[in-house]
């Protein structure tokens, strides 16, 4: 049997990280954006229609919940979830917490520039919050991998 694990790339572009039900909880190093990714923990999924049903309601009702908690968190005028890009196949949504103060608004935060990653050893200071708030499972790091 084949066991879970996080895509690589994904791991080196996130700081932290906890387990939700169905997802890991990353957070994405980046530090102009309240920038979340969740991760399926389901070997071999691309895509989420290839989800069993009860796992797609799932994916997205921890979508919704992590964006709600994300936004009242840090007073996000709009949040964004997508599920983009071709460079890691393993399937993942973000979710980022937009302000009009943002050094991107009103355009994407992805893509537009060089990432602006956190000092070394550092979160921001919504983290720890967020993930009681959850009620997620902190992992450390190097268990991510």
């Amino acid at each position: 049997m084949t066991r879970w694990s996080l895509d690589r790339r994904l791991a080196s572009e996130t700081l932290a990280m906890a387990d939700l039900p169905l997802c890991r909880l990353l957070l994405r190093n980046e530090h102009r954006f309240p920038w979340l990714v969740l991760v399926p923990r389901l070997v071999g999924v691309r895509e989420s229609f290839a989800l069993a049903p009860p796992d797609r309601a799932r994916l997205w009702d921890e979508a919704d919940e992590t964006a709600r908690a994300l936004s009242a968190r840090v007073k996000a005028d709009k949040m964004n979830l997508a599920a983009f890009g071709n460079m890691v196949p393993q399937l993942h949504l973000h979710v980022i917490g937009r302000k009009k103060t943002d050094p991107a608004w009103p355009k994407s935060a992805v893509g537009w520039d060089a990432p602006a990653v956190y000092a070394a050893g550092s979160a921001p200071t919504w983290w720890r919050p967020l993930v009681r708030d959850l009620g997620a499972i902190d992992l450390p790091k190097e268990e991510g991998v």
